[in-house]
């Protein structure tokens, strides 16, 4: 394989990428000007990197990756970069209002700044050429992608670039389950996009993590009829069939909420909970039936409680039948007969709640 040479271009010649993965779907699909992106970028922490700059300049083994075509220099990756030094040649240049990137062009000697004009940039003629490194790079190396972002990439190279998911598989270093696990979730996003209306478009992409977590469950997987299995992409097109879309519109709207409801749950971790759920018919009655349903209730009716509380007497369990194989050792330990005594009355309060497991006189008499 033959690398690009490394060449010094002017910055001012370079365009950031308006397919960016971590742009966001929507975004993308409104083909933004160049000053819509980097408007968009300025929450993206570059403040650093400008301080950064004028501290240790722009090293060459940081060179951006830079797409020539149609006349134009577009930034494959390095992008953040690309944005944080246009931003701090325009404060340099009094055409900023941040006052955080005016100090930093201010503390800056000018000579600092007119040196960062021209950065190191490696060239290349196709996306294609660096679809496995990007790929490596920010789904499954050490600059990573959020899950949206990673989906979105993925989905790119399945459908523009027409490669299964065993071939997406090889190309980015993953597993093959969890390239598919991505695409049917991006899928899933853009028919909910395309056939939900009252749904909070604001949520849809912030949100995009906890659905990606949530249709790992069996739950959500037979309320919507996804097929996780499928062995081409071409059958997750459109992940959930015309049979279910009612299912489609009520499970967006508990998981994003609407323009004038709050979704059902907050906290990621409760993903699994949700799809136990929604595989439970007494809890997904529940929400169907009320107007503003409680995510607690609905868990409680489907059993979601018992279990976790099982979880937690199984995990402490373990932990007791491992601290028995030393205990012995520390018997004169102040500190571990405060926590036997915790513990205790603990574990006593729990028995007696079953009392028939043991005789109740029994328990009396080891008070």
């Amino acid at each position: 394989m033959t690398y690009p040479k490394i060449e010094r271009k002017d910055f001012s010649c370079l365009q950031l990428d308006a397919k960016n993965p971590r742009l966001g779907h929507q975004f993308i699909q409104s083909q933004p000007s160049q000053e819509a992106i980097l408007k968009r970028m300025k929450d993206w922490t570059l403040e650093e990197l400008g301080v950064s700059f004028i501290q240790s300049g722009f090293w060459p083994q940081e060179a951006l990756i830079v797409l020539e075509k149609d006349d134009q220099l577009t930034v494959l990756e390095g992008n953040r970069r690309l944005a944080a030094l246009q931003l701090l040649h325009q404060a340099a240049q009094g055409d900023s209002s941040s006052v955080k990137w005016k100090k930093i062009a201010a503390d800056a000697p000018p000579r600092k700044v007119e040196e960062l004009r021209f950065i190191p940039c490696m060239t290349v003629t196709d996306r294609r050429e660096i679809q496995a490194y990007l790929g490596f790079r920010h789904v499954t190396g050490i600059k990573q992608w959020a899950p949206a972002e990673k989906a979105s990439y993925i989905a790119h190279l399945i459908e523009k670039e027409n490669l299964s998911y065993q071939e997406v598989m090889r190309c980015i270093g993953s597993k093959t389950p969890t390239v598919r696990q991505h695409y049917i979730a991006y899928r899933l996003l853009i028919q909910i996009e395309e056939e939900v209306s009252d749904v909070s478009m604001e949520n849809l992409e912030e949100r995009f993590s906890v659905m990606y977590l949530s249709i790992r469950s069996t739950g959500t997987q037979s309320f919507l009829k996804i097929d996780m299995t499928a062995e081409t992409p071409s059958k997750n097109f459109r992940p959930v069939p015309k049979s279910k879309l009612e299912a489609l519109t009520n499970f967006a709207q508990w998981l994003f909420g609407t323009e004038t409801k709050k979704p059902l749950f907050s906290d990621s971790r409760d993903t699994d909970t949700f799809g136990r759920i929604l595989g439970n018919e007494k809890s997904l009655a529940y929400l169907e039936r009320t107007p503003n349903p409680s995510f607690k209730v609905a868990a409680r009716l489907s059993g979601s409680e018992e279990t976790a509380v099982l979880e937690n007497i199984e995990k402490a369990t373990d932990e007791v039948e491992e601290a028995l194989s030393v205990m012995h050792l520390h018997k004169n330990s102040r500190r571990l007969c405060n926590a036997m005594d915790r513990f205790g009355r603990g574990a006593i309060t729990l028995i007696e709640m079953f009392p028939d497991l043991y005789d109740s006189r029994i328990i009396k008499e080891s008070r």
